[in-house]
């Protein structure tokens, strides 16, 4: 740890984290900040990005901020280079960035399935071949990955998003298997119902079956035995956890924080 680095369960460590800009994305980069990381922030909302570099940097510390989208592979690549020229080195990288929308498998155009495998798979494989890259060069690091319970089950008018969320959980195991003998740990978090913008779209679930929004909220909280939608901040908790010493001996998991929706 650096002389001058701030206490905090992160302290001294440089975090990479994509789709910062709003949700669990903003949440993750606040928290890092309060726990003594310099970070590295990345979306392709300027305006949102900018509000997230604000209120992270009220906690000391460095905060950069870079606008790109993970989807395309050259971008990705001068993102990691600026990356560890701004902050020396990537000990931690979080891979949030994603995009969602409801449809039928039989509506789901190929252009809305192609651009959400784009972001959600594509780009975490983007981000997370230059960044390992680097990691195995230092033999070490942490790489938490934002699946979700989607990447566990099966649900009703997601078809693209479930495919390319379990994708994202077997992609965290083969990286994890590879990645074991340099020291650098991977692993996935798979959050249920959460409050953010994202959850709003599912709105689109209530055109498509018909029913009013309110109901489909009733609905899904009617499968989470604590009988609520969990909170950014919840998510954001055990990312520090995954991105900290403390979890050293852990790699190659997909943990669930779902209120319980999918105990088994």
């Amino acid at each position: 740890m650096a002389a001058d680095a701030r206490p905090g369960r992160l302290a001294g460590r440089a975090a990479l984290v994509t789709g910062a800009s709003r949700g669990i994305g903003r949440a993750i980069a606040l928290r890092y900040a309060e726990e003594g990381a310099d970070l590295f922030l990345t979306a392709t909302n300027e305006a949102k990005l900018e509000e997230t570099r604000q209120l992270a940097a009220a906690h000391g510390g460095k905060v950069v901020t870079h606008l790109a989208d993970v989807s395309g592979r050259a971008a990705v690549e001068a993102m990691v280079g600026e990356a560890v020229k701004k902050l020396g080195r990537i000990d931690v990288l979080v891979n949030n960035a994603g995009v969602y929308k409801a449809a039928r498998l039989v509506d789901t155009t190929p252009e809305d399935f192609d651009r959400i495998m784009k972001v959600n798979l594509y780009g975490a494989f983007n981000v997370m071949q230059f960044v390992l890259r680097h990691m195995q060069a230092r033999k070490s690091g942490k790489v938490v990955n934002i699946a979700s319970t989607a990447g566990k089950w099966m649900s009703m008018n997601q078809s693209a998003y479930n495919a390319s969320k379990h994708a994202l959980v077997g992609l965290t195991r083969c990286a994890a298997l590879e990645m074991g003998p340099f020291g650098v740990n991977v692993n996935a978090i798979c959050p249920g119902f959460v409050e953010t913008d994202m959850l709003e779209e599912f709105r689109a679930h209530g055109e498509i079956l018909g029913m009013p929004f309110d109901k489909v909220k009733e609905a899904g909280l009617a499968r989470v035995p604590l009988k609520r939608f969990l909170k950014p901040e919840e998510i954001a908790q055990l990312a520090i956890y995954l991105g900290s010493g403390e979890s050293d001996g852990m790699t190659g998991q997909s943990i669930l924080l779902d209120g319980g929706m999918l105990v088994v």
